[in-house]
């Protein structure tokens, strides 16, 4: 098996240029993957060639469906798996060899790990235990750690008299006690309810805002993601699939993969009609039914080429009569309305295509009933069209 392909994954800047592999960090690079590979079985690779690197401060979410290669490579972050290929760098120091308690990195997992016959002040305390600090600064930290994380009062309580809330709590407390320069969470809220995994979401955001220390977050969960993170990396076969921001990373996917992993998405299948200026200029999409569409050709393909167009659902607008300006506009038919609190959701019919999915403010207006016609209408720019 080559372990080294010969063309290893390029991760694309936010100003859309590739950013080649460089020996040497930015001055606020903290964390730099260059090469890395993994194989458990030594011919499928889960981590393919993988050169990433993690900002100083930053909350950096590694996104992607089971089995994409995101927890692997927190885990060679955190020492409990070794690459197969590549270097780990922390601030320009290899550490692939350096073992995980040695890395000094604060973990959080899904399942908590505590130790249930210590109290909520022995668990925090445990990694300064072990690195033998004075008791009275053991004391004082672990006091300032629980009431980071608004636990005051519960220290003499043991895990088993504590909330699923609480004692993630306790984990992260634990994970930032000893005031580590990288905390690793492996699906932390994943064992919540709703109401208080989406509460623990903006209290873990806060956290890193007023800690300032760099977050490294795995999740499948891309409402998670977009939610606390400053950037998103999009894993899918052991690969990067795109890296940015979160506001350019759902309304600027770079390939169809992200398009519909990352948010809802209303997608047409057709061919390429005109293009012009290549990738990134706009083209025409011709639908079976003879339809065409304006919008924009993300990744260069040619004229003739089957293409997947993806559009958000709330970019679409729905008009009960044909608008006037009859630009990028399709006849459907609603088949389900569907109420959600704060918007409508229209599940509309269209001849030759997957059922489209349109999102509606409740201040929309006269809405759609099932079994209406309606008139769909995408702006060109957020029509995204993919080879």
């Amino acid at each position: 098996m080559n372990k080294r392909p010969a063309s290893p994954l390029r991760v694309v800047s936010t100003d859309g240029s590739a950013a080649p592999p460089t020996a040497e960090p930015a001055r606020d690079t903290l964390v730099q993957f260059r090469g890395v590979q993994k194989t458990y079985d030594g011919q499928t690779l889960v981590v393919r060639s993988l050169d990433l690197d993690i900002r100083r401060g930053e909350f950096l979410s590694l996104l992607g469906p089971s089995g994409s290669g995101k927890t692997t490579c927190l885990m060679m972050l955190a020492g409990f798996e070794s690459p197969t290929a590549g270097e780990i760098l922390l601030d320009g120091q290899p550490i692939t060899g350096t073992p995980p308690h040695k890395r000094h990195f604060g973990m959080v997992f899904q399942n908590y790990a505590l130790f249930p016959h210590m109290t909520v002040a022995e668990n925090v305390a445990y990694p300064l235990t072990v690195r033998k600090l004075p008791k009275a600064e053991i004391a004082q930290r672990v006091a300032k750690a629980l009431a980071m994380v608004q636990l005051t009062g519960r220290d003499q309580r043991h895990p088993a008299q504590l909330s699923g809330g609480q004692q993630q709590r306790v984990a992260l407390a634990r994970a930032l006690v000893f005031e580590p320069q990288l905390v690793l969470m492996d699906e932390p809220l994943g064992a919540l309810d709703k109401q208080l995994r989406e509460h623990m979401q903006i209290e873990l955001k806060e956290l890193h805002r007023q800690l300032g220390v760099t977050f490294v977050y795995v999740t499948h969960d891309q409402g998670e993601a977009l939610t606390m993170s400053d950037r998103v990396a999009v894993f899918n076969d052991g690969e990067i699939q795109q890296i940015d921001g979160v506001e350019r990373l759902y309304e600027t996917p770079a390939n169809r993969f992200v398009a519909g992993f990352v948010g809802d998405s209303t997608q047409l299948a057709g061919t390429l009609g005109a293009a012009q200026g290549g990738a990134g200029g706009t083209c025409e999409l011709v639908l079976p039914t003879g339809e065409r569409l304006a919008g924009i050709n993300v990744n260069g393909a040619l004229p003739g080429a089957n293409v997947l167009a993806s559009v958000r659902p709330e970019r679409i607008e729905a008009h009960l009569a044909l608008p006037r300006d009859a630009i990028n506009v399709l006849k459907a038919a609603v088949n389900d309305v569907i109420y959600f609190g704060d918007h409508l959701r229209l599940r509309c019919a269209l001849a030759g295509q997957a059922q489209a999915t349109v999102k509606l403010p409740l201040s929309a207006g006269e809405q759609p009933v099932p079994g209406q016609t309606v008139w769909l209408q995408i702006p060109p720019p957020f029509l995204r069209v993919y080879a």
